[in-house]
């Protein structure tokens, strides 16, 4: 797991961001007020799909990274089972929706690359 963290600080390199800073721009631009104007504030999200991309791939990079950290705390008797599991389950999700999402993008270009021109 450690060589893991350290092979996602490469992420952080070629984002030019570091953990501490991305988390609390994930969690201002995915808020529930933030995406759909609740409130009577104006959207913050990003209108650029490379932007929102680049904030989903962040969001699940500090998710699996904060995974492994409390999986390594609790091998080392710092944080509690549950922690553990909930950190885990929540990388587990993010990790998911990647797929997902790589998923849809491959299945699109193969549908872009069979149009004929």
């Amino acid at each position: 797991m450690i060589e893991a963290l350290t092979s996602l600080a490469a992420f952080d390199k070629v984002a030019g961001t570091s953990f501490a800073e991305t988390a609390p721009a994930q969690k201002a631009a995915f808020s529930p007020s933030a995406v759909s104007g609740i409130a009577g504030t104006a959207p913050t999200a990003p209108t650029d799909f490379g932007d929102v991309m680049a904030q989903v791939a962040a969001s699940a990079r500090d998710a699996i990274r904060g995974g492994e950290a409390t999986a390594i705390s609790g091998i080392q008797g710092k944080a509690t089972a549950q922690q553990v599991v909930e950190a885990v389950m929540s990388a587990e999700q993010s990790l998911q929706t990647v797929v997902a999402i790589r998923d849809k993008v491959v299945a699109a270009y193969l549908e872009l690359s069979r149009m004929p021109i």
